[in-house]
């Protein structure tokens, strides 16, 4: 059993709402067990007002939050994931980089907030909605037994926690 956290990076296209939503529950919910990370493949100049709006009203520090590339998480010099998820409904047809010692992957897409219309309300409520879905996926796992499961069975708890219900009914 590892004393380290684990690495978990979420990956998204842009890098400006989803995967930071994420890494931001994810420091928090893994309780130094996991430290989370987030990169875009075509990441924007900055996060989304609206994220960091949410982010700061449910008492998160952003101060982690910039859009960055997955480059970033891909050489010699980074630190080597445990995890990678992707976060995006379109991201897990895209090609990922080579993830040095072969972390453990899976796709939790979720409805991108960012391309939410109407009035403002219904757009922040956007992004609400998918902290609120994202949380639900990584309070699953990070309650999973990591250290009494083989690898098969993680995976397929993965897969599973993917497959929760984005909306709620």
């Amino acid at each position: 059993m590892t004393t380290e956290p684990y690495n978990v990076l979420f990956l998204c296209t842009g890098n400006s709402a989803r995967s930071i939503i994420a890494e931001a529950i994810m420091n928090r919910e893994g309780a130094g067990k996991f430290k989370a990370f987030s990169a875009g493949s075509k990441p924007g100049a900055a996060p989304h007002p609206y994220t960091l709006d949410l982010l700061r009203g449910l008492n998160h520090d952003t101060g982690f939050a910039r859009s960055k590339s997955w480059d970033e998480f891909a050489g010699p010099d980074a630190p080597k994931m445990d995890f990678v998820f992707t976060v995006c409904d379109n991201a897990a047809a895209e090609e990922c980089p080579f993830w040095p010692g072969q972390p453990m992957t899976a796709h939790w897409g979720v409805p991108d907030p960012v391309k939410a219309e109407g009035p403002e309300a219904a757009r922040r409520f956007a992004f609400s909605d998918t902290y609120r879905m994202l949380r639900s996926r990584i309070s699953i796992f990070v309650s999973l037994p990591i250290g009494s499961l083989d690898r098969m069975a993680l995976q397929r708890n993965l897969d599973d926690i993917g497959k929760t219900p984005a909306k709620a009914d």
